[in-house]
């Protein structure tokens, strides 16, 4: 998203949030890895992996462009984007019914459903229009690493997964990374 930041609307990088975007990236890939580097040898790409990074390219571009949206309220364009996405979503959800029947969810799927809906899928992309808004793409892009992070807590909360030092060492590097992007940052409006 700097990166994109900087080709589409020419906003200004610096060495030193450069360095604080690698070391973000440095924490997720150690806590994505289970702080195993000998992981990174096994690496291999599915289509699955294909299919995200191909959402990052266009999670990207949609922050970007964030930046340049309509004078409407943060919660309007998040209603209507989560509009157009439930429509789309109609007929594969009815081919898939269609292949493999329909499940009703348990209680307990109900409620994941609802947790994943008003947290990461409702309010934490309002508060990232609204970041986008104060401080551009390029800076709040930075903070999405912090996702595999709060994950890892999250499983470590809930699912009451063993807090281990790959994930200590994890959350210091993206938050010292975000520190120094921020602190290495050009001053310039948004």
């Amino acid at each position: 998203m700097l990166l994109g930041s900087w080709l589409a609307w020419r906003h200004r990088i610096t060495r030193v949030q450069v360095l604080g975007v690698v070391i973000t990236i440095v924490g997720v890939i150690i806590v994505a890895t289970g702080g195993d580097w000998n992981e990174l040898q096994n690496l291999s790409v599915s289509r699955g992996d294909l299919f995200m990074l191909i959402a990052c390219f266009f999670y990207a571009a949609y922050s970007i462009g964030l930046s340049r949206r309509p004078n409407v309220s943060a919660l309007g364009l998040f209603a209507v984007m989560a509009g157009v996405a439930w429509l789309v979503s109609i007929p594969v959800v009815a081919i898939e019914t269609y292949q493999q029947g329909w499940q009703m969810p348990s209680l307990a799927g109900w409620a994941i459903a609802a947790l994943v809906t008003l947290l990461p899928s409702l309010v934490a992309q309002i508060f990232f229009i609204q970041g986008v808004a104060l401080i551009g793409p390029g800076r709040a892009g930075v903070f999405v690493n912090l996702v595999p992070v709060f994950a890892s807590i999250m499983a470590v909360v809930f699912l009451h997964e063993t807090f281990q030092s790959h994930h200590a060492l994890s959350l210091v590097l993206v938050l010292g990374g975000i520190w120094l992007s921020e602190m290495g940052r050009v001053k310039q409006a948004c």
